[in-house]
């Protein structure tokens, strides 16, 4: 298993993919048939750099911003995995990547340096990390529950699909592509069934 004795499953996505609904939702469906799982939110909802630029209107993404993100992003598993058998979490290393490639200039120094350095991280280090990522096709609508975190980016939803997407794929994870217009019931049951066809251990 990936990260010690846990199996780790992401979901991911473009912004309002129904990805953190999912997410709790595949946790609940596990912990009620006996599984030791956990449940990993979004680390950029606890970051005190996108509060100050999201929140309270502040400066703008820089690389400071989409480098603690990341970091976050690789220690917030490895940490959430502990002393459980499964881990489900919200975005992955990879999510940053494609989102910095889009909302950083290129042309500040030090940012194609690492936004490279990233890129070589995520393939490094995400194929021993997780066992699969889900990847949510649907788009709801972003203004649905006023949603302050997404309002820098209301208009990256189509440039982040295929971003996110391919930064996915460049990782060499087993990629489940989640089909579109499912209930959520419906998505926990094809997530279930393709875990358990992957031969993924959970228990």
């Amino acid at each position: 298993m990936p990260i010690r004795d846990c199996a780790v499953i992401a979901v991911e996505g473009t912004q309002a993919a129904g990805k953190t609904t999912l997410v709790h939702a595949l946790t609940a469906h596990y912990r009620e048939r006996g599984v030791n799982v956990a449940c990993m939110g979004e680390p950029a909802r606890f970051s005190p750099f996108m509060e100050t630029i999201v929140l309270h209107g502040k400066g703008s993404f820089d690389l400071v911003a989409e480098l603690d993100l990341f970091a976050q992003q690789l220690t917030a598993p490895a940490r959430t995995a502990r002393n459980h058998r499964l881990l489900i979490a919200d975005k992955t290393p990879a999510n940053v990547l494609a989102l910095a490639r889009l909302v950083l200039d290129p042309d500040e120094p030090g940012t194609v340096a690492v936004l490279a350095a990233m890129d070589a991280m995520c393939r490094a280090w995400m194929p021993h990390a997780y066992d699969a990522v889900v990847y949510c096709r649907d788009r709801f609508d972003q203004t649905a529950g006023g949603d302050r975190f997404r309002e820098k980016v209301l208009g990256l939803q189509d440039d982040a699909d295929t971003a996110v997407l391919e930064a996915c794929k460049d990782t060499g994870v087993p990629l489940l592509e989640l089909p579109a217009g499912l209930s959520t019931r419906a998505r926990v049951e094809w997530i279930a069934d393709q875990i358990a066809e992957q031969g993924i251990t959970i228990g």
